[in-house]
């Protein structure tokens, strides 16, 4: 006869097998055997099974020769036999694990790239008030770790507050958004991003540079007019107004505020906007229009449905996506010229060979990107960044 393997949850599911499990996966798998009814018929003894946590998956399936089912178990869960002798044992949720959960939920919920670029941003610009190497002394680290954690702060606002609004929007676009997913209920994402603005706030009143709190207030301003459901608020479903708030935070208020931030507070030097500073607001002007046309591009199926007529749903999105990479382009070329017209050898060879080499990167792969595949277009969304990155890099060196 043929035995049956019955798997049970909260009722009996129960499926023929056709072949001997192998006694070598005592603890993946369970031993059925073969017999025949005396009248020559065939009779089921099914095999009782517990299953501890639902939907084991079979990588193999058994034949009549014999061959082995193997058991596979996801989301760590456990089959016992009916001798009660654990097939796989998994441990139950420790600590350990709880934590790295909140973390590692936590770290989506604060867009890192974003993070990243706020950091490294401040630390460019912060080393452009440096005029010799004795500048940087402790008073210099200090002065920038007050401006980088303030900064983050208000950053983990801005972008939980538009999680916040765009709930069903990410559950089309970024679905593995906390919020989005269920991690995080509206009242937790409240109290995070309530927490997070009060504290930048807080160390900003603290640390008492009037740059530095200015910076803050003007991005909380603007960030959450960016993204609150409000009347005449919510400005991202304007595409030119969304993209000027963005433009503001990133390529003026993080370039010049942080700036005196340094020139003025830390250092006590009067205002005073070099080379290098003129040269970061323009060159990141440029970048901030790109990336918040760019945003969009992977985003467009959500935005379609909820009404938010940005560039891309009004243009498409090959259209947007080669007006951000010829902008790009144009803020390379200048660079270079720039770069062509310093009088510092180092910094004149640092500045165009960079900008060459980021240029070219950009231009070769954008002509490979595949518009019919989303993650395709999200990972060069992640790799404009990058190219934010790098150039924050750069920055420092022109001069």
């Amino acid at each position: 006869m043929e035995s049956l393997l019955i798997v049970k949850t909260s009722s009996s599911l129960s499926f023929p097998l056709k072949s001997q499990l192998s006694s070598s996966y005592s603890h993946q798998t369970t031993q059925v055997s073969k017999c025949k009814a005396l009248n020559g018929g065939e009779k089921s003894w099914p095999l009782p099974m517990r299953l501890q946590r639902p939907l084991a998956t079979l990588e193999h399936v058994g034949s009549s020769d014999g061959s082995i089912i193997n058991l596979r178990h996801r989301a760590g869960f456990s089959v016992n036999a009916a001798s009660d002798h654990p097939l796989e044992s998994e441990p139950s949720n420790s600590p350990l694990k709880s934590v790295q959960g909140v973390l590692d939920a936590f770290y989506r919920f604060s867009r890192p790239h974003t993070v990243i670029g706020t950091a490294l941003s401040i630390l460019s610009v912060s080393l452009l008030a440096v005029e010799r190497l004795s500048d940087i002394s402790p008073l210099f680290f200090t002065g920038m770790l007050e401006a980088i954690v303030a900064a983050l702060f208000m950053n983990i606002y801005i972008v939980g507050l538009n999680q916040l609004s765009d709930i069903e929007i990410d559950k089309v676009n970024k679905p593995y958004l906390p919020l989005a997913s269920g991690e995080y209920s509206v009242k937790t994402g409240i109290m995070i991003v309530s927490s997070f603005a009060v504290m930048s706030f807080w160390l900003a009143s603290v640390v008492g540079s009037w740059p530095l709190f200015w910076a803050l207030f003007i991005s909380f301003g603007l960030g959450t007019a960016y993204s609150i459901d409000l009347p005449l608020l919510r400005w991202k479903r304007f595409a030119l107004v969304a993209a000027m708030c963005i433009l503001a935070v990133r390529a003026v208020i993080v370039q010049i505020a942080f700036y005196l931030h340094i020139q003025t507070h830390v250092y006590g030097r009067p205002v005073a906007f070099s080379k290098p500073v003129m040269f970061a607001t323009a060159f990141m002007s440029f970048f901030s229009v790109v990336i918040a046309l760019f945003k969009d591009i992977p985003d467009i199926a959500g935005d379609k449905i909820f009404g938010i007529r940005s560039f891309t749903v009004r243009m498409g999105q090959e259209r947007v996506f080669w007006i951000c990479i010829s902008l790009l382009q144009m803020a390379y070329l200048v660079a270079i010229l720039v770069g062509a017209s310093s009088s510092c050898t180092w910094s004149k060879y640092l500045t165009i060979i960079g900008h060459a080499a980021l240029a070219s990167i950009l231009w070769t792969r954008a002509r490979s990107i595949d518009f019919s595949r989303k993650e395709e277009i999200t990972s060069f969304y992640m790799f404009i960044w990058k190219l934010f990155y790098a150039e924050y890099l750069l920055i420092p060196f022109v001069r």
